[in-house]
């Protein structure tokens, strides 16, 4: 059986704000997280933990 095109979950990347390094992916659900998603995680070129921001 397919998956539907609308399905309410998507694939997310994360960037760190500082180095705009693209370190993560995670889901989050469309219909219920409408704002960009903001995570607070490890930056392995900063070596610090940084905010990270959902890019699209």
């Amino acid at each position: 059986m397919a998956k539907m095109s609308t399905e309410a979950r998507i694939i997310i990347t994360l960037a760190c704000t500082d180095s705009q390094e693209r370190n993560y992916t995670s889901t989050k659900n469309r219909r219920n997280d409408t704002q960009r998603l903001e995570l607070r995680k490890y930056c392995s070129r900063c070596r610090t933990h940084r905010e990270h921001r959902e890019v699209r």
